[in-house]
């Protein structure tokens, strides 16, 4: 008899929960568990049902499909945006493009101040160029110039700037610029002494 009630109990907490929440289904298919504070003419408020306690979060309707409420009700949202909509979102992307253009002119001024070129192969390329000559200190030089450099050797100084794209994209091609360019000028460098011992010698 106990085992019955604390099921009954346990299933109706459960139901509960199930139906004290609203489900944002986003177009591309994803559900939002929230709680939903506010609807706009443009956007949609809400908190996440599993920290309500939280920030309020807003997504513009124009993204989504339905919205299923806690009650059983649900609103469908059509694929029509008016003219307001359109330049929320305009203006979204406007302000996320200038946003990107100094993430990757800050990863592009970082990889030039922290990245020093390190474990780049240049000193393999310099050794090979002056034991064995420029043209066998060629194929070094090419191998490890046409390679971006590895994590470990970037030396980036913050994480959480590197996980955005477009500064982490800025901070890799800079850094790989510096790696070819230190590659390419030990090959020179190299090349010279080995015209100059052969000379000598």
């Amino acid at each position: 008899m106990k085992r019955i009630i604390y099921f009954i109990l346990t299933f109706g907490l459960f139901t509960t929960s199930i139906y004290s929440q609203d489900v944002i289904t986003k177009k591309t298919g994803d559900d939002i568990i929230s709680k939903i504070s506010e609807i706009t003419q443009t956007e949609i408020k809400y908190k996440k049902f599993d920290n309500l306690e939280g920030p309020t979060f807003s997504i513009l309707k124009s993204e989504v499909l339905m919205v299923r409420y806690e009650n059983g009700t649900k609103d469908i949202f059509n694929e029509t945006t008016n003219q307001n909509t359109q330049t929320v979102a305009n203006t979204k992307t406007s302000i996320e493009v200038v946003n990107n253009e100094d993430m990757a002119a800050k990863g592009k001024e970082d990889a030039i101040a922290n990245y020093r070129g390190a474990k780049s192969g240049a000193g393999w390329t310099a050794a090979t160029t002056i034991l064995l000559s420029p043209i066998i200190g060629v194929i070094p030089a090419v191998a490890c110039s046409s390679s971006t450099p590895s994590d470990d050797n970037l030396n980036f100084r913050d994480r959480d700037l590197m996980k955005n794209s477009a500064y982490s994209k800025a901070y890799i091609d800079q850094a790989h610029k510096t790696k070819k360019k230190k590659i390419w000028t030990s090959f020179g460098i190299s090349s010279g002494a080995w015209a100059l011992l052969i000379l000598l010698l």
